[in-house]
C-alpha cells in the first residue's frame, strides 16, 4: 500500500513530434524516438545521393525538449536522425539503436550510444520502477535493396512498476510486414500500444516501409490494445497516406482500437493494462481527429 507521503507515480503519455518521432513519458523515465527535427523545405540525407523535401514542420525543436533518460533509435536514417538532432541532442544522452547507428553516433561524439543485438534488453531504474527496452526484428526492404539502406529495429519498451508489467509499447521501426514478425508476437504476445512506422516509403519502385496494407497486417497479427499510425506524410517518398490504412482498418473491423495522434499533441497511456492484459486506450471517436494535421 502507498503510504500518504509517497508521491504518485508519474503519469504515461506519447506527444506526436512528427514522422518517426515521439516523446514517451513513461512513468519516471522520459524517450525520443527517432529524432527528425528539419524544418518544412529542408532536405533528409537518405543516403547514395537520395534526398528527400520535408513537407512538414515538427511539432517541437531540440531547444524545447525535456531532459531526457534515453533516445531510441531504429536505425541511422536522414528522416530518423538528422543535422538537428545531431547538433542538438546533448552529447551524454544514452541512444539504444543498431550496431551500425551506434559506431557512427560514437564517431560523432555521442559516448553513450550502445547497441542491441535482436532480442537483447537494456533496463533502466528509478525507484520501484524499471523501463526495459528490448531490440525485434525489423527489416528496411526486400533483399534487392537492403545492402543500400542501414540496419533497422524495432523495439518493446515495458515500464515495471513493483515487480508488475504496467505498459508495454511496440513501436516498429522502419520495416516490412514479413513472416519473421510472427516472433515478437510469439514472444510479446500482449502488447497494450503499438506505434507502427507506414508511410509506404518508395525508393524508385521498391516498398521499403510498409503501407496500409501491411500495416492493417501487422495490427491482425499483434492484436494490441491500442494502435497508433506515425511515419506516414512529412516527405514526398511516404506513398501511402494516413487516410488508407484508416479505411484499410475499417475495412478489416480494426478501426476500435486505432487511434490517431496529431504532431504537437499528448495523448495518456495510462490505464492501457488491466487485470486481463491489454486494453483498448483511447479508441478514435472524433472523425476531426482522422484528419492528418499540416503544418
Amino acid at each position: 500500500m502507498t503510504s500518504p507521503d509517497t508521491p504518485a507515480p508519474r503519469a504515461s503519455t506519447l506527444t506526436f513530434v512528427g514522422t518517426a518521432t515521439t516523446l514517451l513519458q513513461l512513468g519516471g523515465f522520459t524517450l525520443l524516438t527517432d529524432p527528425n527535427f528539419l524544418h518544412r523545405g529542408e532536405r533528409a540525407h537518405l543516403g547514395y545521393g537520395l534526398t528527400s523535401r520535408r513537407l512538414t514542420e515538427p511539432a517541437i525543436t531540440t531547444d524545447g525538449l525535456p531532459s531526457l533518460d534515453a533516445v531510441v533509435l531504429s536505425h541511422l536514417h536522414g528522416d530518423h536522425f538528422d543535422r538537428r538532432a545531431r547538433a542538438g541532442l546533448p552529447r551524454t544522452v544514452p541512444i539504444v539503436t543498431t550496431h551500425h547507428a551506434a559506431r557512427r553516433l560514437q564517431r560523432w561524439g555521442f559516448g553513450a550510444a550502445t547497441a542491441l543485438d535482436t532480442w537483447a534488453t537494456r533496463s533502466f531504474e528509478r525507484g520501484d520502477e524499471t523501463l526495459r527496452i528490448t531490440a525485434v526484428p525489423a527489416r528496411h526492404g526486400p533483399a534487392l535493396v537492403r545492402r543500400a539502406l542501414p540496419p533497422t529495429m524495432g523495439t518493446i519498451l515495458e515500464l515495471e512498476r513493483a515487480g508488475r508489467v504496467e505498459l508495454r509499447l511496440y513501436v516498429t521501426g522502419d520495416t516490412l510486414f514479413r513472416p519473421f514478425l510472427r516472433r515478437v508476437r510469439e514472444r510479446h504476445p500482449e502488447i497494450d500500444v503499438l506505434v507502427t512506422h507506414l508511410g509506404g516509403t518508395k525508393i524508385g519502385p521498391v516498398l521499403v516501409t510498409m503501407d496500409a496494407r501491411q500495416g492493417a497486417d501487422l495490427v491482425e497479427l499483434i492484436r494490441p490494445g491500442t494502435t497508433v499510425p506515425i511515419h506516414y506524410d512529412d516527405y514526398g517518398v511516404f506513398r501511402s497516406p494516413l487516410s488508407h490504412f484508416q479505411h484499410e482498418m475499417r475495412q478489416r473491423g480494426l478501426d476500435g482500437g486505432l487511434r490517431v495522434v496529431l504532431r504537437g499533441d499528448t495523448v495518456p497511456l495510462d490505464g492501457a493494462r488491466s487485470e486481463e492484459g491489454p486494453r483498448r486506450l483511447i479508441p478514435l471517436t472524433d472523425p476531426a481527429a482522422s484528419r492528418p494535421a499540416g503544418p
